[in-house]
Order: C-alpha cells, then sequence, then structure tokens
C-alpha cells in the first residue's frame, strides 16, 4: 500500500526548507570546527557562521510556530525543540513559544511574561549602571537578563516547578558543549559567546523595529487582554516591512524574509519563501509600511540608551530619519517573551 505520509506541510517548500535544514545544521557544524581553530581568519569566519546559522535557526522556530513546515505536528514540535536546544531557548517548552507568538498575532499586541525595566529601577545602581554601559558598547544586555530570567523562573515561580528538570537537563548540555569546545581551544568559547551575542543582537533588532503595538505583561500564556479595537486596519497601521535592501531582494535572506514583516500579518500561515512575492502583491515600492532597515539601524543606534526604561516605543514619522523618535521596544522577542 502506497503510505500517505508527508514530511513538509507545503508542496512547493521541500527544496527552501531543506537548504535552510542543511545551512543550518552545516554551518553549526563548520563554525563549531573553525572556533576550535587557532588560526585567526579560520576562527572569525566560524563566529561568523555560527551566528548566522543560529538566526536561520530562530526563523526556522519561527515557522514552527504558524505550523508552516511540517505537515504532522508532533514533528513540528520535536523539530521545534532541536532548533531551540540550537538557539539556547529550551529552557522553555516550544509549546509555550509558540503560544506566546500565537497570542501576537491573535491579540496584535506585544504580550510578554515578563518586563525587566520595573526591575532595573530596583538593583544596585552598579548593576543598572552596567546594562547601560553594555547596551552603549552594542552588547545586548537586556535580553540576556530576559533569557536568564527563562532559566531561573521555574526555580523562584512555583507555576513553572515542573520545568526544572527541563532546565536543568539543557543547562548540562550546555555546558558539556562549552567544556568540549573550551578542551578544543579556550578561545573558542569566547567565540561561541560573541556569536550568541550577534544572534541575539540581531533578533533584538528584527523584532523591536517590527511593531508599534500595545505592550502587555501577563502572569500566564492564557491570560487575556483588553483589545481596545485592534482590528485589521490598526495591525496594518501599526506594523512595519523592515527590509534588508530592498534593490537586491535576496539579501533579505539573511534573516529568512523575516523583514517582510508587513506582508506576514497580513497573510500569517504564507511560508518564508513565499513572502517576497506576497509583499510585492500587496505593497507598492513607496508604502509607508516599508521602514528599510538603514532607518532602522540608525534608530537602534541613536536611541540604544533611551529605550532601555522607555514606558513607550515611540512612534514612525515621515521623510528622511522618519525612525529616529521610534525607540524600539525590549523583551518582544519570540525567544525571550517566554
Amino acid at each position: 500500500m502506497k503510505s500517505k505520509f508527508q514530511l513538509w506541510r507545503h508542496a512547493d517548500g521541500v527544496m527552501p526548507n531543506s537548504i535552510a535544514f542543511l545551512y543550518v545544521f552545516g554551518m553549526q557544524v563548520l563554525g563549531i570546527y573553525l572556533l576550535t581553530s587557532t588560526d585567526l581568519i579560520s576562527w572569525l569566519i566560524g563566529v561568523l557562521a555560527l551566528a548566522h546559522s543560529l538566526v536561520i535557526a530562530a526563523y526556522l522556530i519561527h515557522e514552527i510556530a504558524h505550523q508552516c513546515l511540517f505537515q504532522d505536528r508532533k514533528i513540528n514540535v520535536l523539530v521545534g525543540e532541536v532548533l531551540s536546544w540550537i538557539c539556547g531557548a529550551a529552557y522553555a517548552p516550544i509549546t509555550r513559544i509558540q503560544r506566546m507568538h500565537m497570542r501576537h498575532h491573535g491579540d496584535r499586541a506585544d504580550v510578554t511574561l515578563y518586563d525587566p525595566r520595573p526591575d532595573f529601577k530596583r538593583v544596585p545602581n552598579i548593576l543598572r549602571k552596567l546594562i547601560y554601559i553594555l547596551e552603549w558598547c552594542y552588547i545586548p544586555a537586556v535580553e540576556l537578563v530576559m533569557h536568564f530570567h527563562v532559566m531561573f523562573r521555574p526555580f523562584f515561580n512555583k507555576r513553572y516547578k515542573q520545568e526544572r528538570p527541563r532546565v536543568i537537563l539543557m543547562g548540562l548540555s550546555r555546558v558539556a558543549l562549552f567544556t568540549w569546545i573550551y578542551i578544543q581551544n579556550p578561545w573558542g568559547v569566547v567565540g561561541f559567546a560573541i556569536a550568541y551575542l550577534i544572534f541575539l543582537m540581531a533578533l533584538f533588532i528584527a523584532d523591536a523595529y517590527a511593531h508599534t503595538y500595545e505592550f502587555f505583561v501577563v502572569t500566564d500564556v492564557n491570560e487575556k487582554v483588553a483589545r481596545n479595537g485592534r482590528n485589521h486596519a490598526y495591525d496594518l497601521q501599526h506594523t512595519w516591512s523592515n527590509l534588508i535592501s530592498e534593490r537586491w531582494p535576496l539579501l533579505n535572506l539573511l534573516n529568512l524574509n523575516f523583514g517582510y514583516h508587513t506582508a506576514h500579518h497580513a497573510k500569517p500561515a504564507e511560508p518564508w519563501y513565499r513572502l517576497p512575492e506576497l509583499h510585492q502583491e500587496l505593497f507598492s515600492p513607496d508604502s509607508p509600511q516599508v521602514l528599510p532597515m538603514k532607518e532602522v539601524w540608525r534608530s537602534f543606534r541613536i536611541n540604544r540608551l533611551k529605550r532601555i526604561e522607555a514606558e513607550e516605543g515611540g512612534d514612525v514619522g515621515t521623510g528622511v530619519g522618519r525612525a529616529d523618535e521610534f525607540l524600539g521596544v525590549h523583551g518582544v522577542s519570540f525567544l525571550s517573551i517566554v
């Protein structure tokens, strides 16, 4: 009898998805191998290869959250857990990552389980100053705080105590990996850390400037928030396409077409490789919802200290430098809101 098993959800996704997965695992192996090298050029290539493989792995998790990759939901979860481990995010179950991201679409809001800003006002001043210094140096300190909170939450919040074995196992497996890299070359661990910081920064920039949504902190993944008339028109008005390049669209593959974010929100179930075509159908090149990465980078640079404790993320204006007052929002990355 002929098997009816179908791995991929979409027939046209066999080639692009296979290439994406081969790239992630291939660059992971190559990157870690090169990090063990004593040759500086090889080591630097290893840092970049590892960092970019993490970025693509994270956006494959985003695809999994939308059930865009595999036909079978169990396979989606299994592969999502593997990718989450690669990204250092498996301290939280992939199902919670998926649920929180679906809330982002359903509520048309930035919903998170933890907002670090109130804590910054309570910590010793020296720690607060350290966060500002690190962010000034383009080190994603706030994102690191978010990730550490996910790691340690099960040990101080009884609601998540069932996740303690997961956190311990995840932690031990990472320590084993870092120990092996250290034995091969102590500088390899430094390279891994740099690659991870680049990865966190890339995700932060892409997420922080994708929306000017309302921001909500919830205590549970199912806690409801006020809708306040946030309809499709609101979604369109408050969602931005941060394209790496309009002139050379292939460059947008550097973050798996995540920059076509307005098109993604128009059709959330559309897989990543179809988004450029959908974007062309829905938006003209001069659409106000297209906020090029060069504008985003300028805002990110000039506002990197203002946004740390800002109560509002600002908004997009018009003309040259129209994103200058768009501060961006910490704590909205789909791997850290959980």
